[in-house]
């Protein structure tokens, strides 16, 4: 068996909260934050995982096309969707879609990239179980 290596730890201190700032330990990141819908200047948490699980998704679809001797278009996209919800029994939750575009390929060999790439991609191992989330081919 092979043992667990890290790869890279992300540090990022935040203040604030949701009308907060955030910023990486290496100085990348530095961000304002904002609730959603409102008027301040800045990014939230939904739109940070958005970004997050849909980059780390197309970097799992190429790496499982590359394995199966496939080249992915530039073309390809990943759309994410985040909501934040709240229902008054259960408190707030999260729901995320992707929707992922592979234009050139066939219908049912771009299926199989997005199922293999959502086996083995971190973010959706984290939110299979973890939140309500969807991953479909558009």
């Amino acid at each position: 068996m092979m043992p667990i290596k890290n790869l890279y730890t992300a540090h990022v201190h935040t203040v604030g909260g949701r009308d907060g700032a955030a910023r990486s330990s290496d100085g990348q990141l530095d961000l304002r934050l904002s609730t959603p819908g409102s008027k301040r200047a800045g990014t939230n948490p939904e739109q940070l995982f958005a970004a997050g699980w849909s980059a780390c998704f197309e970097g799992a679809l190429a790496r499982v096309a590359g394995e199966a001797g496939l080249s992915l278009p530039a073309e390809t996209a990943v759309d994410a969707e985040v909501d934040l919800r709240l229902d008054e029994t259960a408190g707030f939750s999260i729901v995320a879609r992707l929707a992922v575009s592979i234009p050139g390929i066939e219908r049912r060999i771009a299926q199989s990239l997005v199922d293999r790439a959502h086996a083995i991609c971190p973010y959706s191992k984290m939110v299979r179980g973890g939140i309500d989330a969807a991953v479909a081919l558009a």
